[in-house]
């Protein structure tokens, strides 16, 4: 009887695949770029091709977080062109049940198993454990997640900050956005938070046309142009990752997730982001007891979608065939 679900992490560049029991532990974690699929159904198909026979026939369900709305038949990524109906999906792979969840949602579920070894503090806060917390950052795009705990059971609420509108607070800021409007048009939050958005700053104040890596590779070289470049990044993130903090009032934390805040940890220290964090008047006392962690565990996604593949691997054994959730 299948007592097994897969679980992937899909983001716009990447996906992280595993399995899971009913004890809500990823295994067998495997990893790929999506440049080497036309689409979900032959990244999925390549990934249990790589699994063992048993174990692919133990997988009942899935649960799969995806860099885009989660709440629709049809799913589209947002930075990507994949897309797939759930119906489509779950039959095409013959599981019993399926859940569809944003990257996001699953990395706010993940964040309760996460320990102090799998986080990075930016500043010095204690959190308010009985609050809510916040999960965000950059990635191919910018997610955005709410986490509160009610009762013994952590809800999610998810949305699409990172296509919420721009602003600037300096004459700087403000020569970033006239130019981004001129190339993209009304200039939204992951225009300039993410990665591509590192390279578009590093552009526009050093003149040099570099990927995100090659400027954290420079400013790890102690160039200063990148490292100028990092700093407008990191205060932008700050205002941001302050700003999403008093909306959903994060007293319990805000977690900064992605691989661009990953990559960008040893900045962090000295740079403006804490400040940019703290700096909303009048309720800067608030932001300033609000702890802030990097999030460094290598698939964070996947811990929270072993917490929801952990729920639908314990109920396949009660499931009739053909049944499925979403």
């Amino acid at each position: 009887m299948p007592n097994l679900v897969l679980i992937a992490d899909i983001g716009g560049t990447s996906s992280r695949l595993a399995k899971v029991g009913a004890d809500g532990v990823p295994t067998d974690v495997q990893i790929h770029r999506n440049d080497s699929f036309d689409g979900f159904e032959a990244m999925i198909e390549a990934d249990l091709s790589m699994r063992d026979a048993a174990s692919v026939s133990a997988i009942g369900g899935a649960v799969l977080a995806v860099a885009a709305p989660a709440d629709t038949e049809t799913i589209k990524l947002t930075n990507r062109d994949w897309s797939f109906t759930k119906t489509g999906l779950r039959k095409h792979f013959g599981w019993q049940k399926l859940s569809i969840v944003n990257d996001f949602e699953a990395l706010a579920q993940g964040v309760p198993a996460l320990t102090a070894e799998d986080l990075v503090p930016v500043g010095h806060a204690h959190a308010d454990t009985s609050a809510p917390m916040v999960v965000c950052g950059p990635g191919t795009g910018f997610g955005t997640a709410g986490l509160l705990r009610i009762g013994r059971t952590y809800h999610t609420v998810t949305g699409e900050g990172g296509r919420c509108r721009l602003g600037a607070a300096n004459a700087e800021e403000a020569r970033l956005l006239a130019h981004l409007l001129s190339e993209l048009g009304p200039v939204v939050v992951e225009h300039a938070v993410s990665g591509s958005g590192l390279g578009r700053i590093h552009r526009i104040f050093a003149g040099k046309d570099l990927s995100p890596e090659q400027v954290i590779a420079a400013a790890h070289r102690g160039d200063d142009a990148a490292r100028a470049s990092i700093d407008i990044f990191l205060r932008l993130f700050g205002r941001i990752a302050g700003d999403l903090a008093l909306i959903f009032n994060a007293r319990g934390g805000v977690f900064l997730a992605g691989g661009v805040s990953t990559a960008l940890a040893p900045f962090f220290e000295g740079s403006p982001f804490r400040k940019a964090f703290e700096e909303h008047p009048p309720h800067e006392a608030r932001l300033v007891a609000t702890p802030v962690n990097i999030i460094n565990h290598p698939t964070p996604g996947l811990v929270g979608c072993g917490q929801l593949g952990a729920r639908l691997a314990r109920s396949l054994k009660d499931a009739k065939p053909n049944l499925h959730l979403v």
